[in-house]
């Protein structure tokens, strides 16, 4: 719900900051009593989450309303005096942030905010202060000039900052094993950090391929024909074979009983016994 107005806008614009900083701090002591970690209110960092996802390009979008609440990161290294809600943090932002809360009250046209869009998720170049006011006084959305940047994986409004370092070994994945698009929602793991076994396995079957072929294969015909070749057969005859675990994606199940069929090649045949005594386990 937006504030009430008093019909005297600076006022209301004094009233409005201070509302927004106890907003902050309430957050802040309440994230302490919970024991919650503590980058869940942190605004991301645009350079970091780039190189983590791992760019490709860039182009102008043009201008464009945009949800306010897809915008959670930043240019601005130091975070520009706000928390990834876009509370201010320090009193420092107070004289800007109150005359451009009593220009909006005013009803004043103001220029759109300039955002990088990766994924579902906006970082702000410039208009930090009209967000957080924006935000402060109820309103969905804003204008915006959005310059897109392409990544190589995508970037969530759940994203975290310590999400970074699972998302780098997604992104590495994806430069080792670069899949098309349509193959890449398929081949997703639950644990980020198993990415680079699959990587391995990946790499291992195209060296393998390749052999038997004669003939050499670039990254991205080895991804794709294992991705044909290997990969959906592979799952489908796990899914008849009932032997994919519950809520686990293709990926995993793909992953899994692939460590399976190594280490039953050197114990057991797989034999109809093996597999239900491996359909129990993913069941439990």
């Amino acid at each position: 719900m937006p504030p009430r107005a008093t019909g005297f806008p600076t006022a209301d614009a004094q009233d409005d900051f201070l509302r927004a900083r106890r907003r902050e701090a309430l957050r802040r002591l309440s994230r302490r009593f919970e024991r919650s970690t503590r980058d869940v209110d942190v605004i991301l960092p645009f350079d970091d989450v780039v190189a983590a996802l791992g760019r490709v390009e860039e182009h102008h979008a043009g201008v464009q309303t945009i949800p306010l609440d897809s915008i959670v990161g930043t240019v601005d290294r130091a975070g520009g005096g706000f928390d990834r809600a876009f509370r201010p943090t320090t009193s420092r932002v107070r004289t800007r942030w109150e005359r451009i809360a009593g220009a909006m009250r005013r009803g004043e046209p103001l220029p759109p905010i300039s955002v990088y869009r990766v994924g579902d998720v906006h970082f702000v170049r410039d208009g930090h202060h009209r967000v957080s006011v924006a935000r402060a006084l109820g309103r969905d959305d804003i204008q915006a000039s959005v310059t897109e940047v392409v990544t190589r994986v995508g970037a969530e409004r759940s994203l975290r900052l310590s999400d970074l370092p699972q998302k780098s070994h997604e992104r590495l994945f994806r430069e080792r094993v670069p899949l098309p698009r349509e193959a890449r929602a398929r081949v997703r793991l639950t644990d980020p950090w198993r990415y680079g076994d699959l990587a391995e396995g990946v790499e291992a079957w195209a060296f393998r391929a390749m052999q038997d072929r004669g003939d050499f294969m670039d990254r991205e015909t080895a991804a794709r024909t294992w991705y044909e070749h290997e990969f959906l057969p592979v799952v489908e005859m796990i899914d008849q074979a009932q032997l994919r675990r519950p809520g686990a994606t293709d990926a995993d199940a793909f992953l899994e009983v692939g460590c399976d069929r190594y280490r039953l090649m050197f114990t057991h045949d797989w034999s109809e016994e093996i597999l239900a005594h491996l359909r129990d386990e993913r069941r439990r």
